[in-house]
């Protein structure tokens, strides 16, 4: 290779193999930041979900001592504004699950899971 090093097709190829590389580092460098990038949006949503939560959680509670307020004022005994208070917690418990089984049929990528898989298309023929 040393006695090609003073070729004008050496000289081109050694200067194509640097751009080249600094090509595949400026990749590496964009893919690196847009990592760090993503983790930080996943950090901030993560704690968006854990406030909300947590305020959600609040407001059920406030509305459940409330119901329990207004029925011990209506008259009606301990034993029974407990159980409506868990009737009303075991229903806002369904509910969740309800929603919760329905989103499980739509799991993100699995189309794409079915493809790698070399599964058919679901409902149908393939295209």
């Amino acid at each position: 290779m040393a006695a090609i090093q003073g070729e004008p097709g050496a000289e081109r190829l050694s200067g194509l193999v640097a751009r080249a590389r600094r090509l595949a580092a400026d990749f590496a460098l964009l893919a690196v930041l847009d990592a760090r990038c993503s983790a930080r949006r996943a950090i901030e949503i993560v704690g968006v979900v854990i406030v909300t939560s947590v305020l959600l959680v609040t407001a059920w509670l406030a509305l459940v001592v409330s119901v329990t307020v207004w029925l011990l004022g209506a008259g009606t005994s301990w034993p029974g504004v407990l159980a409506i208070a868990a009737l009303l917690n075991v229903v806002a418990a369904g509910a969740a699950a309800v929603w919760l089984k329905r989103r499980l049929h739509d799991l993100p990528f699995a189309a794409t899971l079915r493809q790698l898989r070399g599964e058919p298309p679901v409902g149908g023929e393939a295209p």
